[in-house]
């Protein structure tokens, strides 16, 4: 069966995170992706939290599924001509390098388009333009640019990180369609195009409904966070609001069964103002279904902290699954908080493919995530990362066409790393052994 991008050839200069996840997510809809990594050291995150002795640790192989790779000194001479027959071949080049690191490189975007004018060049930076482009972003650094710890926390407590990787895997999303979106206009235009997108661009995309509400403010307090029922006024900028909900639905996360030994003993419940009358009747408050001071929602706005005490005292007498199959028969938002350790056993997420187990010849079996995106068409088989420099020979044969003589010529020159002659090979005639090149 083809897949969604079969035909489109990926030159991949990315490394770390955000650059490595749009590639990626790229691979598993059927894109050629080509990783070109420097000889013998590779993405640095082969060796970053390695866990298995000698082998690519799984910061890597969870980031580069479905590629191939290639090692190649950019410095060399010959190396860089051989960089540039493949932008010649390729469809997209897609980078994450530091400000002017490409240009550096003598890759600059009128090189690149006078090689291939239809190349797309996609790339991730920290900031856009501005008094901060230059400057060098990890992931914690875009969440704090971007709005999402102002806003992650408690009120009371210091700006908080989140555990999902929304600056780097956020951003690495956000390319890939716009990667897409280059692809399908340049079959009307003929010509490819930059394609940017800034971490810290991508986070306040994610943030929006804090940016939401920071204009909220001027018209008053923000009823369905938790301190305007605890008469704490409100200040200039967005509070940070706890578990409290995003949308116009109050939630909170509440105790289970078994809280006080587990740490994951929680469920999350959303008071959605269509079943508030089964919310009642679950928890046994009947009474507040016609209860003027409960019936409506803007009435419950006062009274959250007292309303979810009340849920949470209903909550505390079940596990979260056993709160979970009771609610969704009422369907009552709801959703228990999951450890990585249930997620990794969940059956139904390995029947979806979307956490599937590949295996290395390094490592052995390994956990992996599988593609999000579910196409009918274009089904997703997860293979598992290559090895450094692994499919270099094949793709200077297959893909670039080179023949013996010009790979061992490439070869000697350095351009893949340090050269080592092939070691004569030996043969026994009349019981002398000679040497043969």
């Amino acid at each position: 069966m083809t897949k969604a991008l079969d035909g489109v050839r990926i030159l991949d200069f990315t490394h770390v995170q955000s650059g490595p996840t749009c590639t990626q997510l790229l691979a598993w809809l059927g894109a050629d992706v080509i990783k070109v990594e420097r000889p013998g050291v590779g993405d640095i995150t082969r060796g970053q939290l390695r866990d298995v002795p000698n082998a690519d640790s799984l910061y890597f192989t969870m980031l580069n599924s479905n590629k191939r790779s290639i090692t190649i000194d950019s410095k060399n001479r010959t190396g860089k001509e051989v960089l540039e027959s493949l932008i010649k071949t390729c469809d997209v080049l897609v980078e994450n390098f530091a400000p002017g690191a490409l240009d550096r490189m003598g890759l600059t975007w009128a090189h690149i388009q006078s090689i291939n004018p239809r190349m797309v060049l996609a790339s991730i930076k920290g900031f856009g333009p501005g008094k901060y482009e230059d400057c060098k972003v990890y992931e914690n650094v875009a969440q704090c640019a971007g709005g999402s710890a102002s806003t992650t926390g408690f009120r009371d407590g210091l700006p908080l990180v989140t555990g999902a990787q929304i600056g780097d895997s956020g951003t690495g999303l956000h390319l890939a369609l716009g990667i897409v979106a280059a692809l399908l206009q340049r079959e009307k235009t003929g010509r490819g195009q930059k394609v940017t997108v800034a971490m810290q661009d991508g986070v306040l995309n994610l943030c929006r409904v804090k940016l939401r509400d920071q204009q909220r403010l001027a018209h008053g307090p923000l009823q369905e966070y938790s301190q305007f029922g605890e008469g704490i006024a409100f200040g200039d900028a967005v509070p940070r609001a706890g578990n409290d909900s995003g949308g116009g639905q109050p939630g909170r996360i509440l105790k289970c069964k078994g809280w006080e030994t587990d740490p994951n003993a929680y469920i999350y419940f959303i008071t959605q103002a269509p079943v508030w009358e089964a919310i009642c009747e679950v928890i046994g408050e009947p009474g507040w279904k016609t209860d003027p001071g409960y019936a409506k929602p803007a009435a419950r706005l006062p009274k959250l902290n007292q309303i979810f005490a009340r849920i949470e005292a209903w909550t505390m007498t079940k596990t979260k699954f056993e709160a979970m199959d009771i609610l969704n028969e009422f369907d009552i938002p709801c959703g228990p908080i999951l450890s990585m350790r249930e997620i990794a056993e969940e059956q139904s997420l390995r029947d979806t493919g979307t956490v599937v187990e590949v295996d290395h010849p390094k490592r052995g079996p390994y956990l992996t995530v599988g593609n999000p995106i579910k196409m009918s068409d274009s089904p997703t088989e997860v293979t598992r990362s290559p090895l450094l420099g692994e499919h270099t020979d094949q793709v200077l044969r297959d893909v670039l066409g080179f023949d013996d003589r010009r790979v061992d010529e490439i070869k000697a020159s350095g351009a893949l790393g340090e050269f080592v002659p092939p070691r004569p090979r030996e043969v026994s005639l009349g019981g002398d052994v000679v040497a043969v090149e």
